[in-house]
Protein backbone atom coordinates (compact mmCIF):
# COMPACT_ATOMS: atom_id res chain seq x y z
CA UNK A 1 0.00 0.00 0.00
CA UNK A 2 1.19 3.41 -0.90
CA UNK A 3 2.39 5.59 2.09
CA UNK A 4 3.59 9.60 2.15
CA UNK A 5 6.64 8.54 3.59
CA UNK A 6 8.95 11.61 3.59
CA UNK A 7 7.64 12.53 -0.42
CA UNK A 8 4.77 14.80 0.10
CA UNK A 9 6.09 15.58 3.64
CA UNK A 10 9.36 16.73 2.17
CA UNK A 11 8.25 18.52 -0.42
CA UNK A 12 6.13 20.62 1.84
CA UNK A 13 9.02 21.43 4.35
CA UNK A 14 11.37 22.27 1.67
CA UNK A 15 9.17 24.49 0.25
CA UNK A 16 8.28 26.19 3.71
CA UNK A 17 12.40 26.85 3.41
CA UNK A 18 12.43 28.49 0.23
CA UNK A 19 13.71 25.86 -1.96
CA UNK A 20 12.84 22.28 -3.64
CA UNK A 21 15.84 19.69 -3.53
CA UNK A 22 14.20 18.02 -6.05
CA UNK A 23 11.96 19.35 -9.29
CA UNK A 24 9.13 16.91 -10.48
CA UNK A 25 9.11 15.76 -13.63
CA UNK A 26 6.83 18.85 -15.22
CA UNK A 27 8.87 21.19 -13.97
CA UNK A 28 7.96 24.71 -12.95
CA UNK A 29 4.46 25.74 -15.01
CA UNK A 30 2.82 28.75 -14.92
CA UNK A 31 -0.27 28.18 -13.40
CA UNK A 32 -3.84 30.45 -13.70
CA UNK A 33 -4.62 32.10 -10.76
CA UNK A 34 -8.29 31.38 -11.00
CA UNK A 35 -8.01 27.71 -11.42
CA UNK A 36 -6.18 27.72 -7.70
CA UNK A 37 -8.56 26.29 -5.07
CA UNK A 38 -7.25 27.14 -1.11
CA UNK A 39 -6.03 23.89 1.01
CA UNK A 40 -8.38 22.71 2.96
CA UNK A 41 -6.10 21.60 5.47
CA UNK A 42 -4.38 24.66 5.76
CA UNK A 43 -4.09 24.99 9.58
CA UNK A 44 -3.38 28.92 9.35
CA UNK A 45 -6.40 30.99 9.06
CA UNK A 46 -4.93 34.26 9.71
CA UNK A 47 -2.51 36.13 7.60
CA UNK A 48 -0.50 39.28 8.12
CA UNK A 49 -2.11 41.53 5.72
CA UNK A 50 0.67 44.32 5.96
CA UNK A 51 3.45 41.06 5.08
CA UNK A 52 1.38 40.63 2.42
CA UNK A 53 2.13 43.44 1.01
CA UNK A 54 5.41 43.53 1.74
CA UNK A 55 6.14 40.26 -0.76
CA UNK A 56 3.46 41.67 -3.29
CA UNK A 57 6.24 44.76 -3.74
CA UNK A 58 9.05 42.45 -3.60
CA UNK A 59 7.14 40.19 -6.49
CA UNK A 60 7.01 43.46 -8.38
CA UNK A 61 10.20 43.61 -8.33
CA UNK A 62 12.04 40.77 -8.34
CA UNK A 63 9.79 38.41 -9.46
CA UNK A 64 8.14 35.04 -7.90
CA UNK A 65 11.66 33.64 -6.80
CA UNK A 66 9.96 30.55 -5.10
CA UNK A 67 7.21 28.80 -7.23
CA UNK A 68 3.68 27.81 -5.21
CA UNK A 69 3.14 24.15 -4.63
CA UNK A 70 0.06 22.58 -6.06
CA UNK A 71 -1.89 19.08 -6.73
CA UNK A 72 -4.18 18.68 -9.83
CA UNK A 73 -7.86 18.10 -9.09
CA UNK A 74 -9.76 17.44 -12.26
CA UNK A 75 -9.53 20.69 -14.08
CA UNK A 76 -8.16 22.77 -11.26
CA UNK A 77 -5.51 22.57 -8.24
CA UNK A 78 -5.46 22.61 -4.92
CA UNK A 79 -2.73 24.96 -3.48
CA UNK A 80 -0.38 22.58 -1.48
CA UNK A 81 2.45 25.22 -0.19
CA UNK A 82 2.41 28.91 -0.84
CA UNK A 83 -0.25 30.59 0.52
CA UNK A 84 1.58 34.00 1.24
CA UNK A 85 2.63 34.18 -2.59
CA UNK A 86 -0.52 33.23 -3.55
CA UNK A 87 -2.71 36.28 -2.06
CA UNK A 88 0.47 38.55 -2.98
CA UNK A 89 0.31 37.31 -6.82
CA UNK A 90 -3.52 38.25 -6.44
CA UNK A 91 -2.83 41.33 -4.93
CA UNK A 92 -1.17 42.12 -8.22
CA UNK A 93 -3.61 41.37 -9.98
CA UNK A 94 -1.73 38.84 -12.00
CA UNK A 95 -3.60 36.02 -13.88
CA UNK A 96 -0.89 33.37 -13.38
CA UNK A 97 1.55 32.52 -11.00
CA UNK A 98 5.03 29.93 -11.35
CA UNK A 99 4.11 26.61 -9.35
CA UNK A 100 5.14 23.18 -9.45
CA UNK A 101 2.40 20.64 -9.88
CA UNK A 102 3.35 17.57 -7.83
CA UNK A 103 1.96 14.35 -8.25
CA UNK A 104 -0.30 13.79 -4.85
CA UNK A 105 -3.99 13.35 -4.54
CA UNK A 106 -6.41 15.36 -2.45
CA UNK A 107 -6.62 12.13 -0.64
CA UNK A 108 -2.81 12.01 -0.40
CA UNK A 109 -3.45 15.53 1.24
CA UNK A 110 -5.98 14.75 3.40
CA UNK A 111 -3.35 11.74 4.97
CA UNK A 112 -0.25 14.12 5.02
CA UNK A 113 -2.77 16.43 7.08
CA UNK A 114 -3.80 13.59 9.49
CA UNK A 115 -0.44 13.14 10.56
CA UNK A 116 0.92 16.35 10.83
CA UNK A 117 -2.64 17.28 12.82
CA UNK A 118 -1.73 14.17 14.98
CA UNK A 119 2.13 15.59 16.05
CA UNK A 120 0.08 18.81 17.14
CA UNK A 121 1.12 19.65 20.62
CA UNK A 122 -2.46 21.61 21.33
CA UNK A 123 -4.43 18.31 21.10
CA UNK A 124 -6.01 16.50 23.04
CA UNK A 125 -5.95 12.99 23.36
CA UNK A 126 -9.16 12.25 22.45
CA UNK A 127 -8.59 14.56 19.03
CA UNK A 128 -5.11 12.51 18.32
CA UNK A 129 -7.47 9.19 18.87
CA UNK A 130 -10.01 10.35 16.35
CA UNK A 131 -7.02 11.52 13.87
CA UNK A 132 -4.94 7.49 14.33
CA UNK A 133 -8.71 6.17 13.48
CA UNK A 134 -9.35 8.12 10.19
CA UNK A 135 -5.51 7.07 8.97
CA UNK A 136 -6.70 3.31 9.78
CA UNK A 137 -10.30 3.76 8.21
CA UNK A 138 -9.47 6.22 5.26
CA UNK A 139 -6.30 5.10 4.15
CA UNK A 140 -5.34 1.09 5.83
CA UNK A 141 -3.30 1.94 8.29
CA UNK A 142 -1.66 -0.48 10.48
CA UNK A 143 -1.14 0.51 13.96
CA UNK A 144 2.81 -0.05 13.63
CA UNK A 145 2.67 1.76 10.13
CA UNK A 146 0.75 4.10 12.27
CA UNK A 147 3.41 4.59 14.90
CA UNK A 148 6.46 4.76 12.24
CA UNK A 149 4.27 8.23 10.92
CA UNK A 150 4.16 9.51 14.47
CA UNK A 151 7.40 8.30 15.80
CA UNK A 152 5.67 6.77 18.50
CA UNK A 153 5.37 3.46 20.12
CA UNK A 154 2.84 0.67 18.78
CA UNK A 155 1.45 0.57 22.19
CA UNK A 156 0.99 4.55 22.35
CA UNK A 157 -0.99 4.12 18.84
CA UNK A 158 -2.92 1.01 20.40
CA UNK A 159 -3.76 2.60 23.99
CA UNK A 160 -5.33 5.71 22.21
CA UNK A 161 -7.35 4.14 19.67
CA UNK A 162 -8.79 2.02 23.37
CA UNK A 163 -10.06 5.14 24.84
CA UNK A 164 -12.50 5.72 22.03
CA UNK A 165 -14.37 2.82 23.16
CA UNK A 166 -14.66 5.06 26.18
CA UNK A 167 -18.85 6.88 26.66
CA UNK A 168 -18.91 10.26 25.24
CA UNK A 169 -18.74 11.23 29.15
CA UNK A 170 -15.63 10.10 29.61
CA UNK A 171 -14.11 11.46 26.81
CA UNK A 172 -15.21 14.91 28.11
CA UNK A 173 -13.66 14.30 31.26
CA UNK A 174 -10.41 13.40 28.94
CA UNK A 175 -10.59 16.34 26.69
CA UNK A 176 -10.84 18.66 29.57
CA UNK A 177 -7.51 17.39 31.29
CA UNK A 178 -9.31 15.96 34.31
CA UNK A 179 -8.10 12.43 32.96
CA UNK A 180 -5.57 11.67 31.75
CA UNK A 181 -4.69 8.36 29.39
CA UNK A 182 -3.49 6.53 31.60
CA UNK A 183 -6.59 6.78 33.60
CA UNK A 184 -8.22 5.92 30.95
CA UNK A 185 -6.69 2.82 29.99
CA UNK A 186 -7.77 1.62 33.87
CA UNK A 187 -11.30 2.82 32.96
CA UNK A 188 -11.65 0.43 29.25
CA UNK A 189 -14.18 -2.09 30.47
CA UNK A 190 -16.16 -0.81 33.06
CA UNK A 191 -20.00 -0.34 33.06
CA UNK A 192 -21.04 3.40 33.34
CA UNK A 193 -22.52 2.96 37.23
CA UNK A 194 -18.87 2.15 37.71
CA UNK A 195 -17.30 4.45 35.92
CA UNK A 196 -19.18 6.74 37.27
CA UNK A 197 -18.36 5.98 40.71
CA UNK A 198 -14.39 5.65 39.86
CA UNK A 199 -14.27 9.39 38.29
CA UNK A 200 -15.98 10.44 41.12
CA UNK A 201 -13.30 9.59 43.08
CA UNK A 202 -10.60 10.62 41.20
CA UNK A 203 -12.09 13.88 40.97
CA UNK A 204 -12.96 14.14 44.69
CA UNK A 205 -9.22 12.44 45.78
CA UNK A 206 -6.96 13.83 42.91
CA UNK A 207 -6.11 10.23 42.63
CA UNK A 208 -3.27 9.12 40.20
CA UNK A 209 -3.55 6.31 37.93
CA UNK A 210 -1.67 3.51 40.69
CA UNK A 211 -4.55 4.33 43.42
CA UNK A 212 -7.33 4.08 40.64
CA UNK A 213 -6.44 1.11 39.85
CA UNK A 214 -6.17 -0.07 43.34
CA UNK A 215 -9.66 1.54 43.51
CA UNK A 216 -11.45 -0.48 41.14
CA UNK A 217 -9.98 -3.05 42.31
CA UNK A 218 -11.85 -2.90 45.82
CA UNK A 219 -14.91 -1.69 43.69
CA UNK A 220 -15.08 -4.87 41.63
CA UNK A 221 -14.09 -7.24 44.31
CA UNK A 222 -15.36 -6.00 47.64
CA UNK A 223 -14.71 -8.21 51.02
CA UNK A 224 -16.87 -10.16 52.28
CA UNK A 225 -18.59 -8.64 55.55
CA UNK A 226 -17.41 -10.16 58.94
CA UNK A 227 -19.94 -12.41 59.89
CA UNK A 228 -21.80 -11.22 63.26
CA UNK A 229 -21.10 -13.98 65.69
CA UNK A 230 -22.60 -12.97 68.84
CA UNK A 231 -19.77 -13.72 72.20
CA UNK A 232 -20.16 -16.86 74.00
CA UNK A 233 -22.15 -16.74 77.44
CA UNK A 234 -19.54 -18.55 79.15
CA UNK A 235 -17.24 -15.93 78.04
CA UNK A 236 -18.92 -13.38 79.37
CA UNK A 237 -19.78 -14.96 82.87
CA UNK A 238 -15.98 -15.18 83.33
CA UNK A 239 -15.25 -11.94 82.05
CA UNK A 240 -18.11 -10.67 84.95
CA UNK A 241 -15.98 -12.88 87.43
CA UNK A 242 -13.03 -10.90 86.76
CA UNK A 243 -14.66 -7.67 86.95
CA UNK A 244 -16.27 -8.46 90.31
CA UNK A 245 -12.65 -8.74 91.81
CA UNK A 246 -12.11 -5.24 90.51
CA UNK A 247 -10.43 -5.90 87.37
CA UNK A 248 -11.00 -4.16 84.46
CA UNK A 249 -12.20 -7.14 81.23
CA UNK A 250 -12.51 -6.41 77.45
CA UNK A 251 -13.99 -8.82 75.33
CA UNK A 252 -14.62 -10.03 72.47
CA UNK A 253 -15.85 -13.33 69.89
CA UNK A 254 -12.59 -14.85 70.61
CA UNK A 255 -10.51 -13.08 73.40
CA UNK A 256 -10.74 -11.92 76.87
CA UNK A 257 -8.14 -8.47 77.95
CA UNK A 258 -7.50 -8.23 81.43
CA UNK A 259 -5.99 -4.90 82.10
CA UNK A 260 -4.45 -3.41 85.47
CA UNK A 261 -3.47 -0.05 86.24
CA UNK A 262 -1.42 -0.68 89.18
CA UNK A 263 0.48 -3.08 91.55
CA UNK A 264 -3.10 -3.62 93.51
CA UNK A 265 -4.72 -5.11 90.67
CA UNK A 266 -1.87 -7.08 89.92
CA UNK A 267 -2.06 -8.80 93.14
CA UNK A 268 -5.11 -9.51 92.69
CA UNK A 269 -4.87 -11.16 89.08
CA UNK A 270 -2.00 -12.95 90.80
CA UNK A 271 -3.98 -14.40 93.70
CA UNK A 272 -6.45 -15.52 91.52
CA UNK A 273 -4.35 -17.69 89.01
CA UNK A 274 -2.62 -18.97 92.32
CA UNK A 275 -6.27 -20.79 93.47
CA UNK A 276 -6.91 -21.74 89.78
CA UNK A 277 -2.97 -23.08 89.52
Amino acid sequence: MKRLGRGLSSILEDAEAGYLKELPSRGVEEIEVSKIKPNPYQPRREFNEEAINELANSIRKYGLLQPIVLIKDEDEYILVAGERRLRATKLLGEEYIKAIVVDYSKNDLREYALIENIQREDLNPIEVAYSLQSLIEEHGYTHEELANAISKSRSYVTNLLRILNLPEFVHEKIKRGILSVGHAKVLIGLDDELLKKVIEEIEKKSLNVRDTEKLIQRLKNPKPEAEDIPIDKRVIEIADKFKKIGLKVEINKDSIKIKFKNNKDLKKLEKLLNVIG
